[in-house]
C-alpha cells in the first residue's frame, strides 16, 4: 500500500504540473511557423486610438494575449520603409546591414541607386515592372533596373539563419504590396513575391525562381484584383462613430483624378490607368496581400511539419493612405478598422490551419509618421513644408565657388536623408572634402525648418555632442552609401515633394513620431504582460534567434527581450 500510495502522489503531481503549464500556455516545443507581420507606417499609438470600437481578433488578440513593448523605437536616423524592415530583419543599425536609405548615391555609377533593384535577376514576369507613368512612390520609379534581389543587404537576416540551421529545410517567404518590404524581410535564402501596379499580379525576379510554381500562376490566373472593378472604398461604419468623423475633408490631402479627397473613393474601371495604383491607397492592398499570402500558407504547406517555417507578410496600405491623406484622417481611421480585420483574418486562418500555440506571432512596423503641418499648426505646434530644392540654391552654389575659387558645381543633389558632393569636383579642384562639407553644413543650418545639418565627418570622428540624436545619424551611416552632410528638419518639418507629387505627410526623421512604432509576441504560449522599458528594433531579429535557438545575424547588435524567453 505505502508504495502504491507513493505512486499515486507521484502520477497527480505530474499531472497538476501539465495541467499548470498548459493552463499557462506554456510552449512544449519549437513553434511550427513564426509569422512576422510588419505594417507600413504603423506609429505604436495607431491601433489604441480605435481598438475600444473593434471587435474580437486582430488588433485585440495582440494586445490581450501577447507580451506588449509600450515604447519601441527605431534607433536609426533615417525612418524610411527599407532601412526599418531590414533592421527589423537583421537585428542590425544602417550602419551595418546598408540599407541607409529608400535611394542613394552610387558614385561609381554615378547615378541613383533604388535599394534593391538588380540588373542581374530579372522579373520573370514581362512588363511587371515599375510603371514611372502611373507610379506614386518615386523611390521605385528612381530604380535604373526592373530586377530584385536582396544582395545590396549586407547582412545576414534572422531567415537567413534559420535557413542555415535547418540546412534549407525550413520554408521562408516574404509577401508584400512592395518589392522592399518582401524582399528585406526573406532575406537572402527565403523567397518573395510583390504586387506589380503594372499587371495586378503577385511577381518575383529570377533570383528566387526559374519559373512560378503553378499554384502562383493559378492565383494571378483568378484576377483578383479585378474584383473591385467599378468598386469603392466606402466607409467601415456610420460616419458619427469616427473620431475624425468632421474631417473628411482636408485641404492638405493629396487629391487624385477621380479618386478624391473624400468617400466613398472610387477605384474606376479595372482597365483604368490608375486602378491598382488606387487599390494600394486603399484598404484593398492589404485585403490582395492577405490573401495571397494564405494561398501560399496552403501551397507550401507552411507548420506542417516539426521544422519551424517563415513567413512576413508586410502591409502596405497605412502607408499610402498617411502619406496621401495623414495619419489624423477619416482615411486613415477607416483603414486601421480595416487593416484590423484583415489580422483577424490571417490570425484565425494561421490557427485554424495550425494552431496558435504552434505559431509565433510578432508585430512591429517600419516606421512611424507625422501628422500634417496644416493640422499641427491648428493646436499652436510649430510645423511646415521645406522646399528642397532651395539646398541646390544658386546661391548656395555660388558661394562655395566664390570661396573655393572654382567654376564647378561643387553639390551632386539630395538624395533623402543626405547631401552629396561631386568626387569629380573635388578631385579636379584638390579640394579637401571635409571642409567644403562642414562650409556648406554650415549654411545649411542656417535655413528656417533645418534643425540640424552636419558633415559625416564630424559624426564618425566624435566632434558633435555625444547625444541620442548624434547617435542615430551615426547609426545611419555606411561608408560607401552615406553622403557627406546629413540633414535633420525641425520637428514637424519635412520634406512633401515626391518627384513632383506633393502629398500631406511624409516620414524618415529621428524624431518619436517616426521612430516609435508598436513591438509584440503572441501565440507559442507567450504570456500576456505590457513592458514599458525603452526598446528597440534591433532586439526584434536577436530575441528571436534565441526563442528557437540558432544563430544569431552576423551584424545583430541589439538587446535580447528577456519577457518573450520566460517559461
Amino acid at each position: 500500500m505505502p508504495y502504491l500510495f507513493k505512486n499515486l502522489i507521484n502520477f497527480w503531481i505530474v499531472i497538476i504540473l501539465v495541467t499548470y503549464q498548459i493552463g499557462y500556455g506554456q510552449r512544449a516545443t519549437k513553434p511550427k511557423l513564426i509569422l512576422q507581420i510588419t505594417v507600413d507606417q504603423l506609429r505604436a499609438d495607431l491601433p489604441r486610438k480605435v481598438m475600444d470600437r473593434l471587435p474580437e481578433g486582430g488588433f485585440n488578440y495582440l494586445y490581450s494575449q501577447g507580451i506588449v513593448y509600450e515604447n519601441a523605437h527605431h534607433g536609426h536616423a533615417n525612418t524610411e520603409t527599407v532601412v526599418g524592415h531590414a533592421t527589423l530583419a537583421t537585428g542590425a543599425d544602417p550602419a551595418k546591414h546598408g540599407m541607409v536609405g529608400n535611394i542613394w548615391f552610387d558614385k561609381k555609377l554615378n547615378r541613383v541607386v533604388y535599394n534593391v533593384e538588380d540588373n542581374q535577376y530579372p522579373l520573370l514576369d514581362a512588363n511587371a515592372g515599375v510603371n514611372k507613368n502611373t507610379e506614386i512612390d518615386p523611390t521605385q520609379a528612381a530604380a535604373g533596373t526592373d530586377g530584385r534581389s536582396p544582395l545590396a543587404i549586407t547582412a545576414s537576416t534572422f531567415s537567413d539563419e534559420l535557413a542555415l540551421s535547418s540546412n534549407g529545410k525550413s520554408k521562408i517567404f516574404g509577401v508584400s504590396v512592395k518589392d522592399r518590404g518582401a524582399i528585406t524581410m526573406a532575406g537572402h535564402a527565403g523567397k518573395a513575391f510583390w504586387f506589380s501596379k503594372a499587371t495586378g499580379r503577385f511577381v518575383t525576379s529570377s533570383y528566387y525562381y526559374d519559373q512560378y510554381p503553378q499554384w502562383v500562376n493559378d492565383w494571378n490566373d483568378k484576377e483578383e484584383y479585378k474584383k473591385y472593378d467599378n468598386q469603392s472604398w466606402e466607409l467601415s461604419n456610420n460616419v458619427s462613430s469616427y473620431i475624425h468623423g468632421k474631417e473628411d475633408d482636408r485641404p492638405y490631402e493629396t487629391e487624385f483624378p477621380g479618386y478624391g479627397i473624400v468617400f466613398p473613393h472610387p477605384y474606376g474601371s479595372a482597365d483604368g490607368k490608375y486602378f491598382t495604383t488606387f487599390l494600394t491607397l486603399s484598404p484593398a492592398g492589404d485585403e490582395l496581400t492577405l490573401d495571397f499570402a494564405k494561398e501560399l500558407i496552403v501551397a507550401e504547406k507552411l507548420g506542417e511539419d516539426l521544422i519551424t517555417d517563415y513567413l512576413s507578410v508586410s502591409f502596405s496600405s497605412t502607408d499610402y493612405v498617411g502619406h496621401v491623406f495623414g495619419p489624423s484622417s477619416l482615411e486613415a481611421e477607416d483603414n486601421l478598422i480595416r487593416l484590423d480585420r484583415t489580422l483577424a483574418d490571417l490570425i484565425k486562418f494561421v490557427d485554424d490551419r495550425i494552431g496558435l500555440n504552434n505559431v509565433l506571432i510578432i508585430l512591429s512596423a517600419d516606421h512611424g509618421g507625422p501628422d500634417a503641418p496644416e493640422r499641427s499648426k491648428e493646436y499652436g505646434i510649430d510645423a511646415g513644408y521645406f522646399d528642397m530644392d532651395s539646398v541646390d540654391t544658386l546661391s548656395i552654389n555660388n558661394m562655395l565657388r566664390k570661396k573655393f575659387d572654382t567654376r564647378d558645381k561643387l553639390i551632386s543633389g539630395y538624395f533623402h536623408p543626405y547631401v552629396y558632393l561631386y568626387n569629380d569636383a573635388m578631385e579636379k579642384n584638390s579640394l579637401d572634402v571635409d571642409e567644403v562639407s562642414r562650409t556648406l553644413a554650415h549654411e545649411l543650418q542656417k535655413m528656417d525648418g533645418i534643425a540640424f545639418a552636419v558633415t559625416t565627418a564630424d559624426i564618425i570622428e566624435g566632434k558633435v555632442a555625444n547625444n541620442d540624436l548624434n547617435s542615430s545619424v551615426l547609426r545611419n551611416y555606411n561608408p560607401k552609401r552615406s553622403g557627406e552632410i546629413y540633414i535633420v528638419m525641425e520637428p514637424n518639418w519635412f520634406v512633401n515633394d515626391f518627384d513632383g507629387l506633393e502629398v500631406a505627410c511624409t516620414h524618415g526623421s529621428p524624431w518619436t513620431y517616426d521612430t516609435s512604432v508598436p513591438i509584440i509576441f503572441a501565440g507559442n504560449g507567450i504570456r500576456p504582460k505590457n513592458v514599458y522599458r525603452k526598446v528597440e528594433t534591433i532586439d526584434v531579429s536577436l530575441t528571436l534567434s534565441n526563442y528557437i535557438h540558432i544563430k544569431i545575424p552576423n551584424a545583430a547588435s541589439g538587446k535580447t527581450l528577456v519577457e518573450v524567453l520566460e517559461k
